[in-house]
């Protein structure tokens, strides 16, 4: 299906397990750590395309090698105006989850596919809808899943996800990391 070598550059094992169950042939290479900042005043939802484009930089010279294809993936929340990233500690974790504690909020994904020809990009968004959380039930889920590779605290795939959320709208996948119907199409059409 893909005429390139793929190259998926994320240290993510859910983006990882959901590549290979695509049945696609990839390899992982990580060149170098890429911040995650964007200009202030980015709209949200510009900003998981922006640093998908940001992570696939490094790879520059290797797609001239061997017709590499790599794909770069980030995503973000967003929840009352607000960009929630990955916490960097178990109280940032605390006031996310207090934040999407009983609202909607929203994942969105950008993702870049890169040869030395070309770049696609493209972004998929989901709705997410949390119940109420008691304190006791962030407490525990921070305890015992340490979700501080996460944006915005959390995995849809996790405890938290089977106790907290009532629905989405959207890709479930999407909220994991990876939305893998989309990229799948793209694929096929790059």
């Amino acid at each position: 299906m893909v005429k390139h070598k793929v190259i998926l550059a994320s240290q993510s094992p859910r983006r990882k397990e959901l590549l290979s169950q695509l049945q696609i042939p990839f390899d992982i290479l990580i060149k170098e750590e890429v911040k995650e900042l964007f200009p202030d005043d980015m709209p949200a939802e510009e900003v998981p395309v922006f640093l998908a484009q940001q992570k696939a930089r490094p790879y520059k010279d290797d797609c001239a090698l061997d017709d590499i294809l790599v794909i770069t993936a980030d995503t973000i929340v967003c929840c009352d105006h607000h960009i929630l990233g990955k916490p960097s500690d178990r109280e940032e974790a605390v006031a996310m989850l207090q934040m999407l504690s009983g609202k909607e909020h929203e994942v969105i994904t950008g993702v870049a596919l890169t040869t030395s020809e070309k770049q696609k990009t493209f972004t998929v968004s989901s709705k997410v809808f949390f119940k109420e959380l008691s304190a006791d039930e962030i407490d525990f889920y921070i305890d015992h899943y340490k979700p501080f590779d996460k944006a915005g605290a959390y995995g849809i795939q996790e405890w938290i996800g089977m106790i907290g959320i009532e629905r989405i709208e959207g890709s479930y996948f999407n909220v994991v990391g990876l939305p893998v119907q989309r990229l799948y199409t793209e694929l096929r059409n790059f």
